[in-house]
């Protein structure tokens, strides 16, 4: 079995030890439950809402939680002695986190607005939001021991990265937002329920800015694992 491999098989035992699962289901079937009784005019409205705001960044503060508690059993100080490269811990992360928000979304809107949406768009929305939130997510919790430390200066991200929906929903449309990372995953999402809402310009923007905005990001979380892991400068 390759590091990889036994890297993603750690982390998902260890998001079922630290009920990550249960806690996802229970939002997945509360969310199922609300919108299912919705028009579809208002679905159309309402979903892409629910999976960007909530489904698609499930993985943010679990990421954090398990660095947190990767910490506290001194999991990630005995990490940087191992064969296994920052990389393939880092990615073994992002990808089971991922594809456990990719299932909830598919759930969810499957279940309470049908077949009659864009899968392709709104699995790649949900990728490209993801793993920009769970990369900032990384980066944001590294400093920290603690959750009481690190619960309040978590919300400002999560605050910037949800004002692309004063856009999406009208309120002040300006390409200024074009400048923030989720701005394009909501675009695709919208685009899942309103196909002619979406330009092929749009796509392109979404796909391209999404993907520097990882690579980017992924340059910084091994930075701040270097710095507060690795040298011990965190807390």
């Amino acid at each position: 079995m390759s590091r990889f491999a036994s890297a993603v098989r750690l982390d998902l035992l260890l998001q079922l030890r630290y009920g990550f699962y249960y806690a996802a289901i229970f939002v997945a079937l509360l969310w199922a439950a609300l919108l299912y009784p919705l028009p579809a005019a208002v679905l159309e409205i309402a979903a892409p809402f629910v999976v960007f705001t909530d489904l698609a960044v499930v993985g943010y503060y679990f990421i954090g939680g398990m660095v947190l508690f990767e910490k506290d059993e001194a999991t990630l100080s005995a990490l940087v002695t191992t064969p296994l490269r920052f990389r393939e811990y880092l990615f073994s992360k992002l990808f089971t986190l991922t594809a456990l928000a990719v299932v909830l979304a598919l759930a969810v809107v499957a279940v309470s607005y049908g077949v009659g949406f864009n899968a392709g768009l709104l699995v790649l929305g949900v990728i490209l939001t993801s793993l920009v939130t769970l990369l900032v997510g990384f980066v944001v919790v590294t400093p920290f021991d603690s959750v009481s430390a690190y619960l309040i200066p978590s919300q400002l991200p999560m605050v910037v990265m949800a004002l692309p929906l004063i856009h999406f929903f009208g309120v002040w449309e300006s390409p200024l937002f074009y400048l923030l990372p989720t701005q394009g995953s909501l675009l695709l999402l919208g685009g899942a329920f309103d196909r002619d809402s979406l330009s092929s310009w749009q796509v392109l923007y979404a796909v391209s800015y999404g993907f520097a905005w990882v690579a980017g990001l992924g340059v910084l979380a091994n930075r701040a694992f270097e710095r507060h892991i690795t040298t011990g400068k965190g807390g």
